[in-house]
Parts: C-alpha cells; sequence; structure tokens
C-alpha cells in the first residue's frame, strides 16, 4: 500500500532535477541525448564514430554511465573529447541528480552535443528523465529482431532507433523487415538509422539528424 506513493515521490523528485538540468542545457545551448540500450548493443562505439563524424561541425561531450569501472571514459577520453564517469554501484539507471552533478565538471562552453549513455538496461532508463532534449535506443543485430516485443516501453518512449552492427547481418539471423514493422508499430514517429560503427555504413544520415536536432534545439533556446 506504501509503494505507489513512494515511488511516485522518487519519480517527482528526479524530474524537478531533470527540469533544472534543462534549463542549464538550453541556457548554454547544448542538445543533450540520453543512449539506451542493453549492454554489448555499442553505445560507446557508437558515440566515438559519430564525434569523428561531427569533428568540425559540431563539438562532442559525454557522460559515461556505468555499474562499475572507467573502461569507456577511457576509451572517450583517449579521443579527446570531453566526458565524466558515473559509478552506480549497482544501480541499473541513471539519475537526473547523477548528470546535474556531472554537469558541473564538464567544460560546458565546448560542448555542443552532449551524449548521455545511460546503463545498459532496457528498463529503469525509461522511467527516469535525466534533462535530455531527446532519447535514443540503440538496438544491434546480435541482439536479434524481437527486441521490441520483449521491451516494448523502450521503443515506445525514444526519439529514434539506431539499429547497430549491420555488418553482422551475413552472419546472424535477423529479419531486419520485420524488426522495422514491429519498431514502426510501437513508435510511428522515431526514424530507424541502420549503421555499422565497424565499416561506417549510414553513419553520415544518423549525423545529420543530431546535427538538425541541434538546431532545433538552439532555434527553441
Amino acid at each position: 500500500m506504501v509503494r505507489v506513493p513512494v515511488v511516485r515521490d522518487i519519480l517527482s523528485a528526479n524530474e524537478r532535477v531533470a527540469q533544472e538540468n534543462r534549463r542549464l542545457l538550453e541556457s548554454r545551448r547544448i542538445c543533450a541525448v540520453n543512449l539506451m540500450a542493453s549492454p554489448g548493443a555499442g553505445k560507446t562505439s557508437l558515440i566515438l564514430r559519430t564525434a569523428g563524424s561531427l569533428s568540425g561541425r559540431l563539438r562532442c561531450g559525454v557522460i559515461e554511465g556505468d555499474v562499475a569501472s572507467r573502461v569507456d571514459a577511457d576509451r572517450v577520453a583517449a579521443a579527446g573529447i570531453p566526458v565524466v564517469q558515473i559509478n552506480t554501484g549497482g544501480a541499473c539507471h541513471l539519475e537526473a541528480q547523477m548528470v546535474g552533478a556531472a554537469l558541473e565538471e564538464l567544460p560546458l562552453d565546448q560542448i555542443d552535443l552532449l551524449f548521455i549513455e545511460n546503463i545498459g538496461n532496457l528498463i529503469c532508463p525509461v522511467e527516469f528523465g535525466l534533462g535530455e532534449q531527446a532519447r535514443v535506443l540503440v538496438s544491434s543485430i546480435p541482439e536479434g529482431d524481437d527486441k521490441p516485443h520483449k521491451y516494448p516501453a523502450a521503443f515506445a518512449a525514444v526519439d529514434a532507433v539506431v539499429l547497430n552492427k549491420i555488418d553482422l547481418a551475413p552472419y546472424v539471423s535477423f529479419d531486419r523487415e520485420a524488426f522495422h514493422r514491429l519498431v514502426r508499430g510501437m513508435n510511428a514517429e522515431a526514424p530507424l538509422f541502420p549503421v555499422s560503427c565497424a565499416t561506417g555504413e549510414g553513419l553520415e544520415a544518423w549525423a545529420e539528424w543530431l546535427v538538425d536536432l541541434v538546431a532545433r534545439v538552439r532555434e527553441g533556446a
């Protein structure tokens, strides 16, 4: 009998902080994208390849969320991208307060596009806004074409879907048409970007979508 009010209080408190984060980002004319995916879908690889594609057009920054370690943050830092690591110590999602603290450590005056790499999980992150202007779900060929069936709330809640690792399609049983139909049935508006971080295929269209997103955020700032 107590659980529902407690959960509502937690989400309400998170939303208040998320709005504060959003106001800060907009005041700095920064577009933040919350990347959600299962473990191993390739979020960090996508960030690195995207930042490379956007070099000279948009300055990227990253907030890396992980349960433990800073392996991914080290990869991002090695590429010369401003990054802050958040370790949740077991929590299955990032929260707005964590992101707010990370924003204080980033050189915001040097960032146009901020990627927030959420914890590898397609359940909990959906419930917690972080102050982002867009949510993107990264799925991958090896995970199977039935992923939208298993995590419908995640696919329904995002502004775009990236299908990663398409270079593995010849070696994996994956029905792209079925996947596309499932995504469309749950989210008719979100664009779907098939990409390969290994070969670079599809990254141009994805990068252009981000450029347009940043422009729209700046127009509304």
